[in-house]
């Protein structure tokens, strides 16, 4: 029979994705951190009565408060201290990785993607820097299976049936389309920041961009008025989202 070609990333690929797992790894610690400082103020009965975490007013209203006993004030300031130092490790990363971008021989196609809802400059480098040049991929379906986004399917007495996805391939790109899914919960729109995204893009590009929030808008409606769970509906759309992330890269140029 015939042998399946090996694809063997690039070591520029390689690079990128170091620093894009960095960065996943720096949101996991952040994540970690912040779970840690609430269970803290959980066990001592301090709630916050404000709109929005972690943001400026969450942070001076933490500053504020006095615990009992010196010790514990210690540890709290500590907890504090942990979710500070995670934020801006995770702006550190990002601002590296838009630093790198532009040398990199996937940048214009870095560009592309963020044509799409949903797919900001980190989802777009984790995407690119996991699976490396979509073009090597024939059929949107290929991408799918790689990122383990196609259902699974069990024979039993003649009769096939289909279970949920995989999750074989790469978990990292398949994570990151997942975040960029939640996107075509609202109605489809062209907001003032995809704009910006969009301006130097081909229109060939903005077709398919548009064309996507179209159809996946629709839908993730018409999927949650059947009843299915959020999660699976969200995965129904990452599926078909790679599909148009695959069409984009295709309106570009061979990348060499």
């Amino acid at each position: 029979g015939e042998l399946t070609a090996i694809y063997v990333p690039d070591t520029q690929d390689e690079a990128m994705r170091d620093l894009s797992r960095a960065r996943e790894d720096a949101v996991v610690a952040g994540r970690k951190a912040k779970q840690r400082l609430n269970a803290f103020l959980l066990r001592h009965g301090i709630t916050y009565s404000g709109k929005t975490k972690w943001s400026k007013a969450y942070f001076n209203w933490l500053s504020d408060i006095a615990m009992p006993h010196p010790a514990q004030q210690i540890a709290f300031q500590e907890y504090i201290d942990a979710v500070h130092e995670s934020l801006d490790r995770i702006e550190r990363l990002t601002e590296q990785i838009r630093q790198m971008v532009p040398a990199w021989r996937l940048a214009d196609v870095v560009e592309a993607l963020q044509a799409a809802r949903g797919v900001s400059l980190i989802v777009a480098v984790t995407l690119l820097s996991e699976i490396g040049d979509l073009n090597r991929f024939q059929h949107p379906r290929q991408l799918m299976a790689y990122l383990g986004l196609v259902p699974s399917e069990h024979s039993s007495g003649g009769s096939i049936k289909r279970g949920g996805i995989t999750k074989t391939g790469n978990s990292h790109a398949r994570r990151a389309l997942i975040e960029a899914a939640w996107a075509y919960r609202m109605q489809p729109r062209v907001s003032r920041v995809l704009i910006k995204r969009q301006e130097n893009l081909s229109d060939p590009v903005r077709q398919v961009a548009w064309k996507a929030q179209l159809r996946l808008c629709a839908k993730y409606r018409r999927i949650m008025a059947k009843g299915k769970p959020k999660q699976v509906v969200i995965t129904a759309i990452a599926r078909e989202l790679s599909a148009f992330l695959w069409a984009i890269a295709k309106q570009l140029q061979p990348v060499t």
